[in-house]
């Protein structure tokens, strides 16, 4: 077992999922104070002894992505700066994991500049949970330990015990997460076709996969302005899907996303909390939310404690 002392600190961008860690893990808050100056500045004070420990610090990378990208960074640098043994940088929601690559000239890979900021820092690891893109764990020049959703929302959608499932990727690019789904799930496979014209526009145009007669469940790591996963639940009704569910983990949702979620044809829309919801979709009754908490505490003890991790998942 890590002879350091385990402290687990939390930002602002989530705090009811800061408290569900802390409770799983039984453990009080690390005592941390963020305020900001009037001209916007981010200060962080730490307000306990930190030397010597093994410190995790907790912040979804959610809206406002760049102010709370900003407060995870001074937050590390302060633990650096307090002597602290380790530092674990504990990132539910990844901002910028989309600009993973040049898919045009004379772009950024944003997804590396951030993986860069984190380590300056401070950060001697990451925790992060449903990456958008696998590869971006090979951004970092330290370790990172990928967690995923996958087991407490197929255990939900196990329990609704839906007939004649066909798991459904909305784009090509998550066919593999899909095929796990089907796979744990016993049920078929799917794929939507879809071209994007430009960023946060998408527009369906075909169904790969028999979904007649089937209860249909299409599966993301997240969801931006809902227009794939709205008008893809419309298209597999049009191709005779009997009813169509729908879960991501990152519920960013943003712009008209709650209205075209109720708008389409999806039954219900299970998402996680590692992204607060908005008022907004807090009064939506399609969407239900699954804690990730009590997965995230586990993984801060496996690591405190040198267990595998990766064994939550097997």
């Amino acid at each position: 077992m890590n002879g350091h002392q385990l402290k687990v600190f939390g930002g602002r961008s989530n705090p009811a999922l800061n408290q569900s860690i802390f409770d799983s893990l039984y453990i009080r808050p690390g005592s941390v104070e963020i305020i900001d100056f009037s001209d916007g500045e981010t200060f962080v004070r730490i307000n306990e002894n930190i030397r010597g420990a093994d410190v995790f610090a907790v912040q979804s990378l959610c809206t406002p992505g760049n102010a709370n990208l900003m407060e995870m960074l001074i937050m590390l640098d302060a633990f650096r700066r307090s002597s602290a043994e380790r530092i674990t940088a504990v990132i539910p929601y990844f901002a910028y994991a989309r600009q993973d690559r040049k898919v045009q000239p004379r772009v950024p890979i944003t997804a590396k500049l951030v993986a860069n900021l984190l380590a300056a820092s401070g950060a001697d690891r990451v925790i992060a949970m449903d990456l958008h893109a696998g590869q971006i764990q090979g951004f970092f020049d330290i370790p990172v330990d990928h967690l995923y959703s996958a087991p407490i929302m197929i255990e939900y959608f196990k329990k609704k015990e839906l007939k004649d499932l066909v798991v459904v990727s909305p784009d090509a690019g998550g066919v593999e997460r899909a095929r796990d789904y089907a796979r744990r799930l016993n049920a078929g496979l799917g794929i939507i076709d879809k071209r994007r014209e430009r960023a946060n526009h998408s527009e369906v145009m075909n169904i790969i996969g028999d979904v007649k007669g089937c209860d249909v469940l299409v599966v993301d790591d997240l969801c931006d302005t809902a227009g794939t996963i709205s008008q893809g639940a419309d298209a597999l009704m049009a191709a005779g899907a009997r009813q169509v569910y729908a879960c991501c983990t990152h519920a960013v949702l943003s712009g008209p996303a709650v209205e075209r979620i109720e708008k389409s044809s999806i039954v219900e829309f299970v998402v996680s909390d590692s992204i607060p919801l908005s008022d907004k979709a807090k009064g939506c009754s399609r969407i239900q939310v699954l804690e990730v908490g009590r997965l995230l505490a586990e993984a801060i003890r496996r690591i405190h404690e040198n267990a595998s991790v990766s064994s939550l998942f097997e």
